[in-house]
């Protein structure tokens, strides 16, 4: 595909993979209202002027996601491909100028829309949903600790970058959240259903909170070699 501008709205707490190292799902919306999820994406060694922001425009260079059936689903063109950043879109007026994109389509029966994730014609994967009721917010502790095989699999990544480049600073693995956090939610229908929070938001929120507590200063960064959706109304 040529240049295509992305306004993003939705940006997970960072996994790792095996084969590219720590990465971010990030998801939003093309100009014509229709979704759009980009992935793999490098954020945190992103250059401070790629570090994009929740409902800024976007524009790079992307490709159909071949290892992923996804209809939404696309890739940057390469690993390092440049991110322009655009402008933001404010929250005047209640929010006004993003609604008029974020709402175009609204799902408010959650078997409906599990049947269209299954239609094989469809295969709806990123929507935005709108429960009637949130009957609760649950937590639950998970280890806090990344696993040792992922670990020694980025430690292998960035050692082998090594062989071809130095960086001025070792890159630090994220800290892993040590909970796991979900709403329960009622459809139009009284239909319960849990959804897991995976947003970047998520995890700066307990970091913060703890910090903010004097629990801890900084939550420790594993260091990993030298050398790093659903939106709920």
């Amino acid at each position: 595909m040529a240049l295509t501008k992305v306004l993003i709205t939705v940006k997970t707490y960072p996994s790792l993979s095996a084969k590219y190292g720590e990465l971010v799902c990030t998801a939003g919306f093309l100009e014509d209202g229709s979704w759009i999820r980009l992935y793999p994406i490098p954020f945190r060694k992103l250059k401070k002027d790629e570090k994009y922001t929740k409902y800024q425009w976007i524009e790079l260079d992307i490709v159909n996601n071949d290892k992923d059936f996804r209809p939404e689903s696309f890739r940057p063109a390469t690993i390092d491909t440049p991110i322009t950043l655009l402008n933001t879109i404010d929250t005047k007026g209640n929010w006004y100028k993003r609604k008029q994109i974020v709402l175009g389509k609204v799902y408010t029966d959650i078997k409906a829309l599990i049947a269209e994730a299954h239609d094989k014609d469809i295969c709806t994967s990123l929507a935005v949903f709108k429960p009637a009721k949130v009957t609760d917010f649950k937590v639950e502790k998970v280890s806090a600790e990344w696993d040792k095989k992922k670990l020694d699999e980025q430690k292998a990544l960035q050692e082998q970058g090594n062989l071809f480049e130095m960086e001025e600073e070792p890159f630090e693995v994220v800290a892993k959240l040590p909970y796991k956090f979900s709403y329960v939610i009622e459809d139009e229908n009284g239909v319960s259903s849990t959804m897991m929070i995976e947003d970047w938001e998520i995890g700066a929120l307990f970091r913060n909170t703890l910090a903010a507590a004097e629990g801890m200063k900084r939550l420790p960064l594993r260091k990993s070699g030298r050398n790093t959706s659903t939106i709920l109304l």
